[in-house]
């Protein structure tokens, strides 16, 4: 099983630059990538009260969610995949699937526009319009669906919160070390951490 940003899909700077513009709204310095992953954290919502410094309420939570996918939305054309992904996705004969907390209405369609969409049983995303939690509950679900053993599941994913949602799930779980947080905070978690998904794939086997 599949993540989507920062795993299958190279979106850093328009992640980085979505994020500098919730900054610039609510008046505060940009970030660099280092101070973003530095900052990142599940739920997403303490990851721009740190930056932000301020605490959120629900309408400027949702303001900096609009901010931030106005942004990104715009910026979409310029993702490319990660490197390999075709090849990878191909290598693997076995079931896979995709998993992701970026909306579904958005998820969808993007995957199919990158061709991709023959290689899943099932593409999952966020349901509704403002996102930001935990993957577990979704991860969970998206076992059920399908009548998967979590035993049998590996979740490749980019962030602490795939491990701390495959632990949840009782999946196991690889992070590579291209999206969104440090490679010292994804080892933090004991699972397996690679530099791409090629080697992902290799520690699957």
């Amino acid at each position: 099983m599949w993540d989507w940003n920062g795993t299958l899909l190279n979106d850093n700077h328009a992640v980085l630059a979505a994020v500098n513009e919730v900054c610039v709204g609510f008046g505060r310095p940009e970030l660099t990538w280092s101070g973003w992953q530095a900052a990142y954290a599940r739920p997403m919502r303490v990851s721009y009260e740190q930056i932000l410094q301020r605490t959120l309420d629900e309408e400027e939570w949702a303001r900096v969610d609009k901010l931030y996918h106005e942004r990104y939305d715009a910026l979409l054309h310029t993702c490319e995949l990660a490197t390999g992904t075709i090849d990878v996705l191909r290598e693997w004969t076995g079931t896979q699937s995709l998993l992701s907390m970026w909306f579904h209405a958005r998820l969808t369609p993007t995957v199919e526009k990158y061709g991709l969409t023959s290689y899943f049983t099932r593409v999952d995303g966020l349901p509704g319009d403002v996102g930001g939690g935990s993957k577990a509950d979704s991860l969970v679900r998206h076992l059920e669906v399908q009548q998967l053993d979590p035993a049998d599941v590996v979740l490749i994913g980019d962030v602490v919160d795939d491990a701390d949602a495959a632990r949840a799930a009782g999946t196991h779980c690889v992070l590579v070390s291209t999206g969104a947080m440090t490679r010292e905070s994804l080892e933090a978690t004991g699972v397996p951490v690679t530099a791409s998904i090629a080697e992902a794939l290799r520690q699957v086997r």
